[in-house]
Order: structure tokens, then sequence, then C-alpha cells
């Protein structure tokens, strides 16, 4: 998204203006180029010349008579303008148009998009005045990377922590993607399913939730409104996404059915356990008293979506050990969905625990063959592939 695209990165007065060298490292592995214009409070916590070594090639500029206009230059070979860390101090002077140091006079020269992280104490994140001023910023069109709530610099805790890097960088991989899933709700559901034997053993399968997540993330990147079903995974929620949590198949399957009456798109990307132990116990059962399971079946959450009268484009997964397509078509056919997503997991790059896939795409138009491709990439043409099919 960010190949060859040049950024100007404002760093302001925090104490999270460290950070900055890795955002800015971040953004150029992304291929981006960065420029940088530093306040002078900023200098109190990193120096110019780190931020040089980062940002090379280009000097940093921060005195608004150092570099003759500089307010000007900058920003109109900008592509994107990040502030980050944002201070209250910069947030209002910008909130209010007043131009009093080079990177204020800088935003208000600036004509494309922006992108903000606040960073401050939480009572200050939270004054009814500057959040006045961030209302404000956003009627306008910048875009707010809300802060995180957490330890603070000043030892309390709180909203006011700049956001993570990966979640900058993803807002500014936004702004570089065609929105061309706006007005669409998408519901995924992503992980594995836990089914309790008792308080400390459980069924489950080795979905990792990487896929799932990956289309949760494409989906938002896109435009569209997403909710996230996960079951139990070490991923973090993707940014911008409501996420909601089921560990059993039962508990997915009532979070789906909550959720279902806003979709517009449902992806079923979850390994839902077939199986559930008919009566969980209470206690730990001994080793020796764990001679068998009676298993009951659990709710196909997919056949019960697909018989609804009104229901969402629907899609499936079918992950298989070995290249038999034809139990997916089956399966596709059995369950009245809209779509499936094929995979061998035995093929190497593909299926659990990796950060690659590679599937074929079943619909009514014919099947789409992918080659390995990092998950994030699958899905943006598993969700190119619904458009194309959405549209007829």
């Amino acid at each position: 998204m960010l190949k060859g695209k040049s950024i100007l990165l404002g760093i302001t007065g925090s104490v999270a203006a460290y950070k900055a060298i890795d955002l800015i490292k971040g953004l150029k592995n992304e291929g981006a180029s960065v420029s940088v214009i530093m306040t002078e409070a900023s200098k109190h916590f990193v120096t110019r010349m780190s931020i040089e070594i980062a940002a090379s090639p280009g000097p940093v500029v921060h005195d608004m008579f150092e570099s003759r206009l500089a307010h000007i230059d900058r920003p109109r070979n900008a592509d994107l303008f990040i502030v980050a860390p944002a201070t209250a101090n910069t947030l209002s002077k910008y909130a209010c148009g007043i131009a009093d140091n080079l990177l204020n006079a800088a935003l208000l020269a600036f004509t494309g998009p922006v992108i903000v992280a606040p960073a401050m104490n939480w009572r200050m994140w939270q004054n009814p005045l500057f959040q006045k001023n961030m209302k404000q910023l956003e009627a306008t069109g910048v875009i707010i990377v809300d802060p995180e709530t957490g330890a603070l610099a000043c030892g309390e805790e709180g909203p006011g922590r700049m956001a993570g890097i990966e979640r900058i960088i993803e807002a500014a991989r936004r702004v570089f993607t065609a929105q061309d899933l706006f007005g669409q709700h998408v519901l995924v559901t992503a992980g594995p399913t836990r089914e309790k034997i008792d308080p400390v053993r459980f069924i489950s399968n080795r979905s990792s939730g990487k896929m799932g997540y990956a289309l949760a993330r494409i989906a938002r990147r896109r435009g569209a409104e997403v909710t996230l079903v996960s079951g139990p995974t070490a991923l973090c929620a993707p940014d911008g996404v409501e996420t909601v949590y089921a560990e059993s198949a039962f508990e997915m399957r009532r979070q789906v059915m909550e959720h279902i009456g806003c979709a517009s798109i449902l992806i079923m990307c979850a390994a839902v356990a077939d199986f559930a132990p008919e009566t969980p116990a209470a206690e730990k059962i001994g080793k020796s008293d764990l001679r068998g399971l009676t298993l009951k079946l659990n709710p196909d959450i997919l056949a019960e979506v697909s018989a609804l009268p009104n229901r969402p484009y629907t899609v499936g997964f079918s992950a298989e050990t070995g290249p038999d397509i034809e139990r997916a078509s089956r399966k596709m056919s059995e369950k009245k969905a809209d779509m499936f997503v094929f995979n061998d997991v035995t093929k190497e790059g593909s299926g659990f625990d990796v950060d690659t896939n590679e599937v074929i795409i079943i619909d009514s138009k014919g099947h789409t063959a992918l080659p390995v491709m990092k998950k994030e990439d699958v899905a943006a043409a598993i969700l190119d592939r619904i458009i194309t099919v959405k549209r007829g």
C-alpha cells in the first residue's frame, strides 16, 4: 500500500517521541519515503540526529526560519501527513487554525490526508475542551488513531498512550486502499473452538485464527464495517474491527446469530469443532475414570445461516488433508453457501500456524486457484472474488 509514497511525519513534544524512530523504520519497510518536521519541544525527548539517521536521506527541519518556505515545500511533496506523537497543544492549535511554529504551519498548508496519533495524560485526553477540538478535526477529515489505555509516563493509568506503531501504519495503508467495501458489513468468524471435557481439558484443533483475522483486517482496510467473532487465539484484535469472543461452538453460534442481522457478507473462516462431549464434568476427571467420551454433534452454523430467509452472502471454508476438492464442492452444495474456500493443509506453506496459504475459491462461476501467498493477499483475493460475483 505504501510503496513509493512520500510521507511527512510531524513529531511533537511528548515522551513518546522516541517511538517515532520505530515508526519511521516501519514506514520505510513498507516502501515509503519519510521526511520529518520536529517541534522545538520534541527535541527534549529525542535528538534531531537520531531522527535524521532513521529518516535519511533528507535533513530534519524544526525552525520556521531555518529553512526558507519549508512549511510550503515539505507539504507540497507529500502524499500523507502523519503527526505521531501528537500532543494536546499541537492538536488544539491545529483545530483552531493556529500556525505559530513550522509543524502547525505545514499542517495548515497541506491539502492531503492527515493522520494523528494523540499522546498525553488521560485527564488531558478526556478534557471536554480538548475533545471538542478532536471532534472538530475529525469533522474536517483528519484520521485519529485513538490512544491506548495503560501505564502512562506520569505513573498513572488510563487512555493516553500513543497507539502502537502497527496501528498507525495500518491507518496509513487504509488511506491508500480503494474503499470498495464501503457500505458493507462483513461478519467474519476465526480461530478454533474449545469443547469442554472438564475444567482443565477440552477438544480443539490447530487453527491459529490467522486467516480469519487477515480477512477481517483487509475488509476493514477496504472500508467495510467489520465484526469478528473469534475463538481462542493468541492474536491481537485488528484495529477498527468490532471483536467479540466465543470459546465453544454453541457460543460462536450465539454470537453469529446475534450479529447476522446487520451483515451483508458472512465469512465462516473459523474451524468449528464438529463434536463436543455430551456431558462436561464439573470437576477434573481422574485418569483412571477417563476411559471414553460420549460425544454429540455441534450445531452447523453455516448451514443454519444459509437457511435463513434474508441471509447475507455466505462464504465457507473447507480445510482438507489432500487434494480432493470435490468434498468442498459437496459441502458448498449441501450447506447452500454462495462460495467455499478450499485448502489442503498438508501442503507446504498452507494451513495452520503459518503466515501463508494456498487456496482454491469455489463459487457459482467455477474454480479460482491461487498460488501460495501471504494470508493478507489471500484475504484480498477472496474479497475481490466476492465483490466480482456479487456484482454479477
